[in-house]
């Protein structure tokens, strides 16, 4: 190809000028123009973490649960009978806002290769999505095109959808998240590694053929955007997820033989990456001839099929003598298998194209050299509590309110698009639980699933805010009655060459590891998103909140026992942990004074973990009927979701004295919860025993939520104000 390699073109793929200068060093030579593509993608933010690696090296990753942490393509935890839960949660947040089917979708399927990777069966997807305002002109178009590409790639490749998050907020007009999780079931004794080995092993490419699609999609990922955005689209990939189906039946039936030495999925900077990666871990060389692999394309360069991601394409190292044993697999299932290579023992990656050699680069310092940065952070100034605001209008009146707004209102027309029960072992499906349950077949085991964030507390105050979103998770895990085992993480930042962004990065990194050691729940996979944020054509930078989400996972004895939110009738209300009426950076704050400011509510992990294994063993006990968290609009709203879920309404006594009515109501505390149980008394009397702060709220009963003299509203009509939102949002100019 004949173009100048220089620093300048290096700038343009994303490298700094002391980056060619250090990779110039490592090939003792100008390196050609594939040899530059690899080193970009492999230099990115998106693939080396090279902003985000010393910080993450914080977080607590070890437990006797733990059977692999972060380093593999998803982590992996005991959970009984010999059996595993591989799960991680992935970014597709750029994709998502050039082309936002395809973005969700592919971002869908890519998650889903991690998992079945690593020889699980995928058992569950989650999301968390994040979106504009509302009134934002771009937002409706993104939210249609995310959700339809999250439900037509899950629903198609037969694995269900179970729960997530929505969320909106201006910060994100420019710059949505999708996050994707996903959830698999594998034996301990039948988990596969991406180290690759064996001198002379056959390296097989499997799957669908290569195509011009998400060309530098890793780089383009470790950029701002700015008014040429839609520019991009061509680095967005194109999945189909018919063929994923099949890659993944012929995936788990060929990992039923001895065939596979080690296994690798193409996702970010696709057969270079996978390449690179398998070879690096396991200590080898691997040599490639492009000429072998398939291609949907005429006349693809070197440069193009190395930087390639299109979509539902796997790396293999075999053994040998099992090479046709796997082909034939994959012609049973229609899918291309290819040997493109072997494993050589020079510790280099050689391409050959055409009988060229395209590429010959010395793999270990493509990977233990690639830039790390300590990048500079600013101290950041925690907002003071605010004092508690005067009620402008009333209980009533900002209940009605709270739950029919863009945070709070239901969800149902998103999940109503996703299939939350193919397979048949979906136990809670979304609404009727804190977090999903899913039943683990041939068991009687449950995983809980969940996905948590709340970045406005984030933005007021990383620290506490990376701290409560751990929490957030281990407390809806809880509220199922399961035991809380591990974390994913997805965080998503601005750009951490802003001194400000990386400071908050930082900060929400220490807080999620005190909360992650606190709750012996460890972090054993994830994601780093940044660069998230869009540029004006002024120059102004407008980054999205911090939002270090969490994907949450636990298990259950029995998924039959896991307990809902509904509230049934003639039961108890009790609420376990304290309230003191906290407002700062509240739904209740901006939706009813318009106001987003204040200190986040305190994050005791001390008494987070106190009351939450104390709810935990009264679910274990059969003493809880129902049991939903307080979260965002505090009490109130808890209750009113639980009257929702049930239809059954509930008559509430008035609050306590030395709290304003309204902080009570809506102040959205930590560690709380309200359970509904068929003797408060004894329960009250459990929680004293066990120095928890508990207290009987009222009885559940009759069709009304009524607090006397306050509140009387009816279950119905609360759904009608809950439900009208997104229907009403989506249907405009429909």
């Amino acid at each position: 190809m004949s173009v100048t390699i220089d620093a300048q073109l290096a700038q343009s793929f994303g490298l700094t000028g002391e980056e060619y200068d250090k990779l110039v060093t490592i090939m003792g030579r100008t390196p050609s123009f594939t040899e530059l593509g690899i080193f970009s993608v492999m230099w990115s933010e998106h693939c080396s973490y090279k902003s985000s690696r010393i910080h993450l090296k914080t977080l607590p990753t070890k437990a006797p649960w733990v059977i692999h942490g972060p380093g593999e393509n998803a982590g992996v935890v005991d959970i009984g009978e010999g059996l595993a839960a591989v799960f991680k949660m992935e970014s597709h947040n750029h994709p998502s806002f050039i082309e936002p089917y395809q973005g969700a979708a592919t971002g869908v399927g890519g998650i889903l290769r991690d998992v079945f990777t690593m020889g699980a069966r995928p058992v569950a997807n989650l999301n968390a999505l994040r979106f504009g305002d509302p009134k934002h002109a771009g937002t409706r178009r993104i939210v249609d095109g995310v959700v339809r590409g999250v439900g037509g790639y899950g629903n198609c490749v037969g694995v269900p959808t179970v729960g997530g998050e929505v969320n909106f907020h201006k910060a994100y007009d420019g710059n949505p998240l999708v996050n994707a999780m996903t959830v698999g079931v594998a034996k301990q004794d039948k988990i596969f590694l991406s180290a690759a080995a064996g001198v002379g092993n056959p390296v097989v490419y499997v799957g669908s053929k290569t195509g011009r699609d998400g060309i530098h999609g890793a780089t383009m990922s470790s950029a701002e955007f700015d008014e040429e955005a839609a520019s991009k689209r061509p680095t967005v990939q194109v999945g189909d997820p018919f063929i994923e189906k099949l890659l993944i039946e012929a995936c788990l039936e060929l990992m039923a033989t001895d065939a596979i030495v080690a296994i690798q999925d193409m996702g970010a900077a696709g057969l270079t990456s996978s390449a690179v990666e398998m070879a690096g871990k396991g200590g080898v060389g691997i040599e490639l001839n492009l000429d072998a692999v398939p291609q949907r394309e005429p006349n693809m360069s070197a440069y193009e099929m190395m930087l390639s991601e299109s979509q539902e394409r796997m790396l293999m190292v075999l053994k040998p003598e099992r090479t046709e044993v796997a082909r034939a697999i994959f012609a049973k299932w229609e899918l291309d298998f290819a040997v493109i290579g072997e494993l050589t023992d020079t510790g280099r990656i050689t391409i050959r194209h055409k009988g060229e050699v395209e590429a010959d680069i010395p793999l270990t310092p493509l990977a233990d050299e690639a830039p790390v940065y300590n990048r500079p952070t600013v101290p950041l100034t925690a907002p003071a509590r605010i004092e508690t605001p005067a009620d402008p209008e009333g209980i009533e009146k900002a209940l009605l309110t709270l739950i029919g707004c863009p945070d709070l209102a239901s969800r149902a027309w998103v999940w109503n698009q996703y299939d939350g029960s193919v397979g048949g072992n979906t136990a809670r499906r979304p609404g009727a639980a804190d977090a999903a349950v899913v039943r683990v077949e041939g068991t009687r085991l449950g995983l809980a699933l969940t996905t948590d964030c709340t970045p406005r507390y984030c933005q007021a105050d990383p620290k506490t805010g990376g701290a409560q979103a751990v929490a957030e998770a281990w407390r809806n895990i809880t509220a199922t009655g399961a035991t809380p085992l591990a974390v994913t993480d997805n965080l998503n930042f601005g750009n951490p060459e802003r001194p400000e962004i990386m400071a908050q990065f930082a900060d929400a990194i220490k807080g999620m590891g005190d909360a992650c050691r606190a709750l012996d729940f460890p972090v054993v996979s994830g994601n780093v998103s940044l660069y998230n944020e869009t540029r004006s054509p002024s120059g102004e930078a407008q980054a999205i909140l911090p939002t270090p989400a969490i994907g949450a996972l636990g298990v259950l004895a029995d998924a039959s026992k896991s307990i809902g939110l509904a509230m049934p009738d003639a039961h108890d209300l009790v609420l376990v942990g304290s309230i003191r009426g906290e407002l700062g950076q509240s739904l209740w704050l901006r939706e009813i004074c318009q106001r987003e400011d204040g200190a986040p509510p305190v994050v005791d992990l001390a008494v987070e973990r106190r009351n939450g294994d104390f709810v935990r063993s009264q679910i274990t006990a059969g003493t809880v009927a129902a049991c939903h968290d307080i979260a965002d609009g505090g009490l109130l709203v808890t209750v009113a979701e639980m009257v929702m879920a049930s239809g059954v309404g509930c008559t509430l006594e008035a609050a306590p004295a030395g709290v304003a009515a309204h902080a009570f109501w809506f102040g959205e505390d930590q560690g709380c919860y309200v359970i509904a149980t068929s003797d408060g008394a004894a329960l009250v009397a459990a929680a004293e025993k066990a120095n928890v702060p508990a207290m009987r709220l009222g009885r559940s009963g009759g069709t009304d939520l009524e607090l006397p003299g306050t509140v009387r509203v009816s279950a119905e009509r609360l759904r009608e104000i809950n439900a009208a939102f997104f229907p009403r949002f989506m249907g405009e100019g429909a």
